[in-house]
């Protein structure tokens, strides 16, 4: 087949390389080649990534800035410490140049509404704005701003976040070593650059660079239709983001294994179904990051709805990069 990615981040980049020995496949990237940049926390799990970047041949341990042993959160009147287990910050730019040095990837190239022609298959991985797919009847993101940060003192060792009240956002500092971080904060009420701005005051630290997005929370069960004649979602463009983390690095990729397989497969009928079922917990961890956000969680009525998330992270520890304890999950939420 003759394949048309429209996306050269993460999942875009990750499926045309799973798609390359089996199909002519071509990369649109809006962004001009000598100022390609990839945008996000850059934070995931070593476990994870090892597995799925095995699978394209690139061994995940030589992209790694930092290891974290702990994660603070920071409870306003009290901190609280996660223990970690392979969560990461890493080189993402480089990661992402490295899966196209494989593909054929056309820079500086901007598709909007209009497919490219003469493929048999297209797909929309341009994250939030899903420039090839209809807009979303009701959306939800978080509004977010990063800055890289570079420390004489830093004042955190190991990773460290602060829930905004109500579970709408919060504010993360990620280690990049030698004194680097990456500081940034979302919020659903985009209160996210008073809390950011706060965090930095006192001239703590020289900012390098800053990058403002908007993350989309709502789940794929949400982001129909995932497809449009010869036209496929994959990644953020459908949903698949963790809504209680923001996170969508991982799932973007798994996503698009899902996609490569049913390609492979002739399966692409399936394809919709197969990624519900994949993401499932993700509308059941979005119903709890609305409600909370909302002001309408009920202890007693929604308990089930703060179980499910808890369950799915603690059986996929590994997966997560943290150890997942009730306490800590039910403290948290008590606080905000």
């Amino acid at each position: 087949m003759r394949v048309a990615i429209v996306g050269g981040g993460v999942s875009g980049s990750y499926l045309a390389n799973l798609l390359s020995e089996r199909h002519e496949v071509t990369v649109f990237e809006q962004q001009p080649d000598d100022r390609f940049f990839t945008v996000c926390a850059w934070g995931t799990s070593v476990h994870e990534l090892r597995k799925l970047a095995g699978r394209i041949g690139l061994n995940f341990d030589d992209y790694i800035f930092f290891e974290g042993r702990r994660m603070i959160v920071d409870l306003w009147d009290s901190e609280m410490e996660i223990p970690l287990k392979g969560l990461c910050t890493f080189d993402k730019r480089r990661f992402v140049t490295d899966m196209h040095r494989s593909i054929e990837v056309v820079y500086g190239h901007k598709v909007v509404r209009e497919p490219p022609s003469g493929y048999d298959l297209i797909v929309d991985a341009t994250g939030f704005h899903r420039a090839l797919l209809p807009r979303l009847e009701r959306d939800y993101y978080i509004p977010t701003l990063e800055y890289k940060v570079f420390y004489d003192n830093p004042p955190y060792e190991d990773f460290y976040i602060k829930p905004i009240p109500g579970l709408s956002g919060y504010l993360w500092y990620f280690p990049l070593g030698d004194g680097v971080a990456h500081v940034g904060a979302g919020d659903y009420y985009k209160k996210h650059i008073g809390v950011l701005n706060s965090f930095m005051e006192g001239g703590r630290g020289e900012v390098a660079m800053r990058i403002g997005r908007p993350v989309r929370i709502a789940p794929p069960h949400l982001c129909r239709p995932m497809s449009l004649g010869p036209v496929y979602g994959v990644g953020e463009s459908i949903g698949t983001v963790y809504p209680v983390l923001g996170e969508g690095i991982i799932p973007g990729m798994q996503c698009a294994a899902i996609l490569a397989e049913h390609i492979n497969e002739e399966k692409l009928e399936d394809y919709e179904r197969t990624v519900l079922r994949k993401f499932r917990v993700y509308f059941d961890a979005f119903n709890f990051v609305k409600k909370k956000i909302k002001k309408e969680f009920s202890w007693f009525r929604d308990w089930p709805v703060v179980l499910k998330p808890f369950i799915h992270m603690k059986i996929n520890e590994d997966r997560y990069g943290m150890h997942i304890r009730l306490r800590d999950w039910i403290r948290l939420i008590s606080k905000i």
